[in-house]
């Protein structure tokens, strides 16, 4: 069902508006944070002749874009905007279809080639500090989601611990080649990760998986209790997302 956001003369709860800007600010963070990894990445990997550096810096880009979508959707008007909402949704959701082809393509190049990289101290460096801040911020930003009912900033969040877990598997690729030459560890974790981002797309896409308070009006008290997950083809005979969810007034349910 359609979320009915505060008219345009109302005052959107001040909560809501606190989230909503920390969300913007989190995804400029990982916006400058995913600029400089991506560049040192690249960089790191082009000098190891590393595949697996070159994708993690290539996928920081790919990843960037989210990041991009989250401040457009919650600036200025967009903000009372639940169109704005659901393309910046559809948004996110396509960078998961970029990202998982992506990642699993690279990952049977690594292995088909066999290719066994130098050792990059750099890079080892570089995946361990993302696989902390990475994983901090997508569950900071998964946490906002939710009381910002917005499933681009979940996805946005879900794409941050993608992210992270990339990070963890180049870490584990770039140190077992350093240590005992397990070369293939990175292209295997990789795959799965790949497997991971396309559910997360299609779920994205959707609209699954959350189900929170929107924008309410000052005084609304959202009842979060009165969410609940889709009921599909039962509710009306409707498989659409939103027609199908039986969700409170001021709920949004993706």
């Amino acid at each position: 069902m359609a979320v009915e956001l505060p008219a345009a003369g109302e005052t959107l709860d001040a909560g809501w508006l606190r989230a909503a800007r920390r969300a913007r600010l989190l995804s400029w963070v990982s916006l400058g944070w995913m600029a400089l990894e991506g560049a040192v990445a690249i960089t790191a990997g082009i000098v190891a002749g590393s595949i697996a550096l070159v994708g993690f810096g290539i996928d920081s880009a790919i990843e960037g874009f989210a990041s991009v979508v989250i401040v457009w959707r919650f600036t200025g008007a967009r903000l009372r905007s639940h169109t704005a909402e659901l393309r910046a949704q559809r948004l996110v959701a396509v960078q998961f279809f970029v990202l998982a082809p992506y990642v699993g393509f690279e990952a049977v190049r690594q292995l088909a080639s066999g290719e066994r990289p130098e050792v990059s101290v750099v890079g080892m460096a570089l995946t361990a500090s993302s696989l902390v801040g990475m994983s901090l911020l997508g569950v900071w930003k998964r946490r906002l989601a939710l009381q910002l009912g917005s499933l681009a900033t979940h996805g946005e969040g879900t794409q941050n611990l993608l992210c992270a877990a990339l990070a963890a598997a180049t870490l584990v690729g770039l140190a077992g080649n350093a240590l005992l030459g397990l070369w293939w560890l990175d292209p295997l974790v990789a795959l799965a990760i790949a497997g991971v981002a396309l559910r997360e797309g299609l779920a994205t896409w959707h609209g699954e998986g959350c189900c929170a308070a929107l924008a309410p009006a000052p005084g609304a008290g959202a009842d979060r209790a009165g969410c609940t997950a889709p009921t599909g083809p039962a509710n009306g005979g409707s498989t659409r997302a939103h027609d199908a969810c039986a969700c409170g007034e001021t709920c949004v349910c993706c």
